[in-house]
């Protein structure tokens, strides 16, 4: 477990066994699921909701990805990791891990863009700065910023 030392949110998933598809693995979608919950413990630990109350300035996922490594399947439990490595000035990349417990490997890695968005103006904007300060407290100096 290695892997997930440079990981500063963690959560543990069980794999359900209606998670799997017709070729008795998990279907492709779950990891995405997987990584937005991960994405959603991460803005938790940054308290981020609750700037968006204040401001309506708030993360609006612009894209993401997933290279799949081995398949999982039920039963399992995995540990899905979420870190940020890079902060724009409107911007932050994610990056996420899968790792079986089973099997104890590597399932699965991924990135997402989150975009700072002004939800009461429909537009794009820039990353408050409280955010910033939350996410190098979080990820401490392995962060690159670009601001």
């Amino acid at each position: 477990m290695n892997e997930l030392k440079d990981f500063p949110v963690t959560i543990e998933v069980p794999v359900h066994w209606g998670e799997m598809d017709a070729f008795q693995h998990l279907n492709n979608t779950v990891y995405f699921r997987y990584f937005e919950s991960a994405r959603i413990a991460y803005f938790q630990r940054l308290d981020y909701m609750s700037l968006v109350a204040q401001t309506g300035v708030g993360p609006i996922l612009a894209s993401t990805s997933c290279k799949f490594i081995i398949p999982l399947t039920y039963p399992d439990k995995v540990t899905v990791a979420a870190r940020v490595p890079k902060v724009q000035l409107d911007r932050f990349t994610m990056e996420y891990l899968i790792f079986s417990q089973t099997l104890q490997k590597t399932a699965a890695v991924g990135e997402g863009l989150v975009v700072s968005y002004d939800y009461n103006q429909k537009q794009k904007a820039p990353l408050p700065q409280e955010i910033i300060q939350r996410i190098l407290e979080l990820e401490g100096p392995n962060v690159q910023i670009e601001v």
